[in-house]
């Protein structure tokens, strides 16, 4: 095989509460800041539902700007199936974008670096197949918070 082929699982749209960031402060060679996500939705060719709320980021901000992303949520299918679904990944924000963030502007898939590798865990029948999965994803950012492409690597 001489390249990855990858097909899409679902999008991911999650809804942040910025109101409620715990900035832990600096922490040896980071920033350590949870944000607290609310919830949100996601859906694909063989899944879709909910996102519950009470997960968040954990979030590092490195001494260069890059991010290390560190996110924990559960999703509810539209079945009813509960997926936890945990991913880390980089963002590397352009200096230039920063202010454009923090009001919440929408930043498309271009406007900076975006990239994670979400891993599935499920007892539902029907959505195991998900537990073996290698999936990265690329994120932007809506008004209410991240949008993720997730595509299974086949």
């Amino acid at each position: 095989m001489d390249t990855l082929v990858s097909t899409l699982l679902f999008t991911l749209n999650l809804d942040v509460a910025l109101d409620r960031t715990q900035a832990i402060g600096q922490v040896a060679d980071h920033k350590r800041i949870i944000v607290p996500i609310n919830g949100g939705t996601f859906e694909g060719p063989r899944l879709r539902g909910t996102v519950l709320p009470d997960g968040a980021d954990w979030l590092s901000v490195q001494s260069d700007g890059s991010w290390n992303i560190d996110v924990r949520v559960t999703l509810r299918t539209d079945d009813e199936a509960l997926i936890y679904m945990r991913y880390t990944g980089v963002t590397i924000p352009k200096p230039e974008m920063l202010e454009r963030f923090n009001q919440r502007e929408i930043l498309p898939y271009d406007a900076y670096y975006a990239r994670t590798t979400p891993r599935f865990e499920t007892a539902a029948p029907k959505y195991r197949w998900l537990n073996g999965v290698i999936a990265v994803a690329n994120g932007m950012r809506l008004e209410s918070g991240p949008k993720y492409q997730v595509f299974a690597i086949l």
